[in-house]
């Protein structure tokens, strides 16, 4: 298919009456602002609830429109594997994201995402990644041995959030970015901000307005660079991938293209792992027992403190590996994902008409008793083979699935494996006593309180 235009007007829906959405159980609470706030309040709580009450298929209201959820695995199956493309994601996550990251992958449906994911995955194959590998140990190593120097309390969102962003800035945007990462680290993190304020639109003095100065100053940035980096040969990091990344046709991509990927991939790359590995470092503090075998599993890698991180190192860490899932099993760094169906469809013996805004729960289903047993236990163990043999393919879901797919699962894998090698390898970690961390689960899991933990030298 040839890029000329590619970029067709997106599709378009009409949001049903309500009385076309009344013949789904449920309920929607006040007028205006529905359930909004107890799903604010109380995300796992309120779809638990519901859930139980209502069963696999119910109607609720948030944030000004009626919704319609779908629980369970076959509800993810037939939503983000979207054989039959009933389901945009641009119009379900527009709301959210579309003011601040316009036309990122997730907001791009059906040929035209296909064919931009084509082109961006010339950024995540071998010779790339390992470059990634390279900075990711080099800053990892770096920031391990600081905490190790300062042993005692600690909050771990916080230095895990800086930690990711500038690990982000060094693979995505190449470690001579100079002087400008700051303000551009700065940037990001008022656009994300943004991303989930309540206030939606950029009003003098609101986070929304911040967030749109951000994306001003990221797109210039971003303008600025784009022929500079065409222009040089070379260049492992993201950023330099896609400015010499090519559409089927042999076209580059556009220069507005580069700006909305790298924006929303950096947004992307940021948040959900300072959350995942937060919740990751949390359970290991936890539970000491799991952080003893997996500290004796990066000790018989046999590496020095100062050697740096391969593949192969990595490849022999499946515990690691195992403990990381179950960490993004307790807590998916995206509990909730929002569609538009595009066509009417049925499921569980209810027709569902076009336009009706649609969810999938990954919480949800991430802590059904039937699938996993003792759902709030952490263990690692049910990602051995053999347990994950007769488990529904979609009963596991912390990246998505189907063409919307995280295109950096992998990346996240490996930064998440890296860093257990060099945090296990120097630094003990536990929770203060009596402390029990208080976290926010939506809209990507955070500790209301930053987590405290204790860290001191192996």
């Amino acid at each position: 298919m040839s890029m000329q235009n590619l970029a067709s007007p997106a599709l378009q829906y009409t949001a049903p009456r309500r009385n076309e959405l009344t013949h789904i159980p449920g309920d929607e609470g006040w007028p205006i602002i529905g359930k909004t706030f107890q799903v604010l309040a109380d995300p796992k709580g309120h779809v638990e609830a519901n859930g139980a009450k209502y069963g696999p298929v119910y109607r609720t209201h948030l944030f000004g429109e009626t919704n319609v959820v779908l629980l369970g695995p076959e509800a993810n199956e037939l939503v983000l594997f979207d054989q039959q493309k009933l389901f945009s994601s641009t119009h379900g996550w527009n709301k959210v994201l579309g003011l601040l990251f316009p036309r990122g992958l997730m907001l791009l449906d059906f040929d035209e995402h296909r064919l931009h994911r084509k082109a961006l995955s010339v950024a995540f194959k071998s010779g790339p990644m390992k470059s990634y590998l390279s900075d990711l140990d080099h800053g990892i190593a770096g920031r391990v041995a600081q905490w190790k120097a300062k042993p005692g309390e600690m909050q771990l969102y916080p230095a895990m959030k800086q930690l990711t962003l500038d690990l982000a800035a060094a693979s995505f945007l190449g470690a001579d970015i100079g002087p400008e990462v700051d303000e551009i680290n700065r940037a990001f993190v008022d656009m994300v901000a943004a991303a989930v304020a309540p206030i939606r639109r950029p009003l003098p003095g609101t986070q929304m307005a911040r967030g749109v100065a951000g994306r001003k100053r990221i797109v210039a940035y971003f303008s600025e660079q784009i022929p500079l980096r065409r222009a040089k040969q070379g260049g492992e990091d993201l950023f330099s991938q896609l400015c010499h990344a090519t559409h089927e046709d042999g076209a580059l991509l556009s220069e507005q293209d580069i700006i909305d990927h790298m924006s929303f991939l950096m947004m992307a790359a940021h948040d959900t792992l300072t959350s995942s590995l937060t919740s990751f470092i949390g359970e290991l503090a936890a539970n000491p027992e799991w952080q003893d075998k997996l500290r004796t599993e990066v000790q018989a890698l046999g590496l020095a403190a100062d050697a740096p991180s391969s593949f192969d190192d990595l490849e022999k860490m499946p515990l690691s590996e195992m403990a990381f899932k179950e960490a993004l099993r307790i807590k998916p760094p995206v509990p909730s994902m929002p569609r538009r169906a595009m066509r009417d469809f049925s499921f569980k013996g209810f027709t569902i008409p076009a336009g009706t805004a649609i969810g999938v729960n990954p919480l949800y289903t991430h802590h059904m008793k039937e699938i996993w047993p003792e759902p709030d236990r952490f263990d690692p163990l049910r990602f051995t083979d053999e347990a994950q043999r007769n488990r529904h393919r979609f009963a596991f879901v912390p990246f998505g699935g189907g063409a919307h797919m995280c295109l950096g699962l992998h990346f996240a894998n490996m930064q998440a494996k890296c860093f257990a090698r060099h945090f296990l390898q120097n630094i003990e970690v536990s929770l203060p006593p009596g402390y029990r961390p208080d976290w926010q689960m939506w809209p990507i899991p955070k500790p209301r309180d930053g987590m405290r933990v204790v860290v001191k030298a192996v």
